[in-house]
């Protein structure tokens, strides 16, 4: 059996949650260190709907509910564990052929807040901008945006709730109160409660139900890996959003937006939002093509993101502690080859890593390297190529991906091998967006792609037939690969949890589980699963 040196052996442990009520099951409790597993596949029941339709900006949680110079689409982000973003949005977006943008020094972006109810000992101030998308093509309607405000809270305490109002108080416009917690300070003793993961969100019913069932998990982070809003699934006139990427705009000189679909996720999302810290990362739904070559505003202009303070000084990728984890949020639509910006800062941010004081490392990126299903089949392998052994060179423990429409999770696997020492893949790409789940394995006859399939939006091409292993000479394995432990088409979202348990007489030490609101396994009571790290053993 391969022994590695510093290899942190990650237990994770699957729960079973439906409807909301946890399934009670005396069976055991599934760790990594129980695997590799046999490959399941849970079959999609083809007498359900795959998906449902967007919500209309009518919607009562879509709707703008305040009047034009008070905050709405009040978010938070991480900046750092003694400080934290917080944005919003105040005046009326326009859309029409000729649109002027407001002016942002119009009005002020103060923070109000405090450790009392009612009590705010501290002001905080920021910035404020606009952004347009824009189209100069006949019968195709411009964007401006509202005034974006992000203003950070510096010298904040560890582990304390605070709470705040933001606005303008010279108007005076000021939100309703809200609060947040910080995190504990970096430590291997020190976790978030509840961490919720989502990819592919969207603003359909089922996109309601999963930010519902979110909220009821209480997590105390987000993170939303790519394709929030799908505000290109529409033409810049509005109406009914497409549930096919590729055949939304068959005649179109450009791919068009609907921009007013992401100040209605901001609405949506605020509940949540403005209580949660969320922390972003680009998918191709973000990308958003203008005539002159502008990409990503919205996604760039909307969030703020840790870029200047973890060194990477972009909103396409960067990295945050919370208590003992290191995250690290990376970019796949923009240069990731080993001779770029990205590879060179991600190289030095892990160097920089303690795992004395941050023992466990996520990652994120959009697309999955690791991925059975025919949609996206080996569409970033040219990624994979470029990152991956960096990653498994300084011991990554999870990945966590979106843009398949379907769950899937992965063994250990390093370079399509098995490996104990290599990171947990788990793909949580269906959110509810108005795209529906994915059905489709690659491994099923007359499912696998062709070579010219998948091509990505961004980055090189590099499909290619297996070289070793059971699918040796082909592009697609003839079962469930067996680097692939359990796959199902549904949507939903999941939790990383972590807990501290007593795993012997005189030690405590983190463990974690993975669930999401679909079935996969289910417990009642957990007894001693700890996690087990292996350190520094040669081999």
């Amino acid at each position: 059996m391969k022994i590695c040196n510093f290899c942190m052996s990650l237990t994770i442990v699957l729960v079973m949650i439906t409807n909301i009520n946890m399934v009670v099951s005396k069976r055991h409790i599934p760790t990594t260190l129980d695997g590799p597993f046999k490959p399941v596949t849970r079959r999609f029941d083809s007498s359900l709907r795959r998906g449902s339709d967007d919500l209309p900006m009518t919607h009562p949680r879509l709707k703008m509910n305040v009047t034009l110079n008070f905050p709405e689409q009040i978010a938070l982000a991480i900046s750092s564990p003694t400080s934290m973003w917080i944005s919003w949005i105040t005046g009326k977006s326009q859309i029409g052929l000729n649109v002027t943008p407001l002016d942002p020094a119009s009005i002020g972006s103060e923070v109000w807040y405090g450790k009392k109810s009612g009590k705010y000992t501290n002001v905080g101030k920021g910035d404020s901008l606009v952004y347009s998308q824009l189209y100069p093509f006949e019968g195709l309607l411009n964007y401006t945006s509202g005034i974006i405000h992000h203003v950070k809270l510096e010298g904040l305490e560890p582990g304390t709730r605070y709470y705040y109002k933001c606005g303008d108080s010279s108007i005076p416009a000021m939100s309703q109160e809200n609060y947040f917690e910080t995190f504990a300070k970096p430590s291997p003793k020190n976790y978030p409660a509840r961490i919720a993961v989502i990819g592919d969100l969207g603003l359909t019913s089922n996109s309601s139900t999963t930010v519902d069932h979110l909220s009821y998990n209480d997590p105390s982070m987000i993170l939303m890996i790519g394709d929030l809003t799908y505000a290109n699934q529409y033409l810049t006139t509005g109406g009914k959003g497409a549930s096919c990427f590729s055949c939304a705009f068959p005649d179109a000189p450009i791919r068009e937006t609907y921009q007013p679909r992401w100040d209605g996720w901001g609405r949506f999302m605020q509940p949540l939002t403005s209580k949660v810290p969320m922390m972003v990362i680009e998918g191709n739904h973000e990308i958003e093509p203008q005539a002159d070559g502008i990409t990503f505003k919205s996604y760039l202009t909307r969030f703020a993101v840790p870029a200047e303070e973890s060194g990477s000084k972009s909103n396409f990728f960067y990295s945050f502690d919370t208590g003992g984890i290191h995250f690290i949020m990376l970019g796949a639509y923009v240069d990731y080859n080993k001779t770029g910006a990205q590879f060179d800062w991600l190289k030095k941010d892990l160097q920089n890593v303690d795992r004395s004081v941050t023992p466990w490392l996520v990652a994120t990126m959009h697309p999955p390297w690791y991925n059975s299903y025919a949609s996206h089949y080996q569409e970033f392998e040219c990624m994979r190529l470029e990152m991956e052994a960096l990653l498994y060179q300084y011991r990554v423990d999870i990945i966590f991906n979106g843009h398949v429409h379907a769950y899937e999770r992965m063994n250990r696997v390093y370079n399509y091998t098995l490996d104990p020492c290599g990171p947990i893949y788990i793909t949580v790409g269906d959110g509810g967006n108005i795209e529906k789940v994915d059905v489709d394995h690659a491994d099923e006859p007359g499912k696998c792609p062709s070579s010219g399939d998948n091509i990505p939006e961004f980055g090189g091409v590099c499909h290619s037939n297996f070289t070793f292993g059971p699918a040796k000479g082909n592009f697609c394995w003839k079962k469930q690969p067996e680097w692939s432990a359990f796959r199902e088409s549904s949507f939903g979202h999941g939790i990383l949890e972590v807990m501290t348990l007593n795993c012997k007489a005189s030690q405590n030490l983190p463990f974690y589980y993975f669930y999401k609101h679909y079935t996969e396994f289910g417990f009642a009571a957990v007894s001693n699963p700890c996690i087990h790290k292996v350190r520094d053993i040669g081999g």
